[in-house]
């Protein structure tokens, strides 16, 4: 069914993002995990403390209770603290991951079909997946590129090198 094929491409896409993600994260040191490149740019590392937050927010108790958390500090997503090292750091992004995976993966067709709230606002399912899948898209694209922009000559690709599209065509 096309539900289920649906689900199934969440969960993989969501599994590509986070790839990107760590595969970006790893050619970092700490301290360009944590350096903003101005005074309103977020860094590496508060991208992922939002992405988590946002994630533990969204996916617990997805069916059943706002997405909205009472107990989520959004705001102190944008925010370093002391406990935020890149083990803290990592650790919560794993967690929200898993967190994300297994509540995606736990739905079947008929939850397509529900409705869900986030701050309130009715969604259906599939528009509270898709709002989500996107809002990640969107940070991942942020975290390549910072990290990208913070390894300079040392940045190993996590596509297609440049100039060498001819290399991966199907013949």
């Amino acid at each position: 069914m096309i539900e289920r094929h649906y689900l199934e491409d969440v969960v993989e896409q969501l599994r590509k993002l986070k790839d990107q993600a760590d595969k970006a994260v790893t050619q970092v040191d700490d301290r360009q995990l944590f350096a903003a490149i101005d005074a309103e740019a977020n860094s590496i590392a508060v991208l992922m403390k939002h992405i988590a937050g946002n994630m533990r927010s969204r996916w617990t108790d997805f069916l059943t209770s706002d997405g909205e958390k009472p107990d989520r500090d959004r705001d102190g997503e944008f925010v370093g603290g002391r406990e935020d090292t890149r083990a803290a750091i990592l650790s919560r992004w794993e967690e929200s991951w898993s967190l994300t995976l297994r509540a995606i993966s736990a739905l079947n067709a008929d939850d397509l079909a529900r409705t869900v709230s986030i701050r309130g606002e009715p969604h259906s399912v599939v528009q509270a997946i898709n709002r989500q899948l996107t809002h990640y898209a969107a940070h991942v694209g942020q975290i390549v590129l910072l990290a990208k922009h913070h390894a300079g000559e040392k940045w190993q690709t996590l596509s297609i090198p440049k100039g060498k599209s001819r290399d991966f065509e199907v013949h």
